[in-house]
């Protein structure tokens, strides 16, 4: 397990199942794209309005239509404080579709946004089939990008390292770290994000507490000692490199 020191992404691409999985699990490193003067595109495949909307639909009298509202809003303000740009398909969870269309959709925005690397969900998760499915769309659509056949005003893709973030339940998932990012510069900053996510706002406290203590394995794996905390990224292709760090 390796310790990235940061350097900018000129362009980073989040493929998100839900509209706050991106928060939960990327915040710091989409935060630390945009401190350093780097783009963030965020695309939210659903709003999580059936399944993640929990705090919502205790509310008296809420519709589908309102919880979809509620948790964009959630979403625009949280991409806000991490400084992204939102995307929302509005695909409908629970289960989030895999067919041609949102494939072909996702693969159109890939090539418009040019990005360098892509993050996106944990290959498995036998607690919720969205995130998996959005995983799957996302290396799907990547590879489409690239089919120099693909009709298209944009030109095809290249080879961007696409990253796993973190699951709720790594052990459950298949999803053994990397990759430990520092997020310690910018960790306000995913906690304004965090805290406006109202709908879930259970989780705050875990993913914090999860932040800290990868911060912490991040020291014990070579990181500076300056480190409080830290995301865990899995990678799915290899790493090209002429050294080995």
């Amino acid at each position: 397990m390796s310790v990235a020191a940061h350097t900018p992404t000129a362009r980073l691409l989040v493929v998100s199942a839900h509209a706050a999985d991106f928060v939960w699990r990327a915040g710091g490193y989409i935060a630390l794209t945009t401190a350093a003067g780097g783009e963030a595109h965020v695309i939210c495949l659903s709003f999580g309005e059936r399944g993640e909307s929990q705090g919502a639909w205790k509310q008296p009298g809420m519709t589908l239509d309102r919880v979809k509202e509620i948790r964009r809003a959630e979403a625009e303000t949280a991409g806000k404080a991490l400084g992204a740009t939102m995307h929302f398909l509005d695909k409908g969870d629970y289960p989030l579709p895999s067919g041609d269309e949102i494939l072909l959709e996702l693969a159109g925005l890939m090539r418009e946004l040019a990005p360098e690397v892509i993050l996106t969900h944990s290959k498995a998760d036998p607690y919720n089939y969205d995130h998996p499915a959005a995983a799957d769309l996302a290396i799907r659509a990547r590879a489409v990008a690239q089919a120099a056949g693909l009709p298209s005003e944009h030109p095809p893709l290249g080879a961007p390292p696409v990253f796993r973030f973190e699951p709720h339940q790594p052990e459950m998932c298949e999803f053994r770290p990397d990759v430990l990012v520092d997020i310690t510069a910018v960790f306000g900053q995913k906690e304004a994000a965090m805290a406006a996510m109202g709908s879930q706002s259970h989780l705050a406290r875990y993913y914090s507490a999860l932040a800290e203590r990868r911060g912490v394995q991040a020291v014990r794996n070579g990181g500076a000692a300056s480190i409080r905390y830290a995301e865990a990224y899995q990678r799915v292709f290899p790493q090209v490199s002429g050294v080995l760090s």
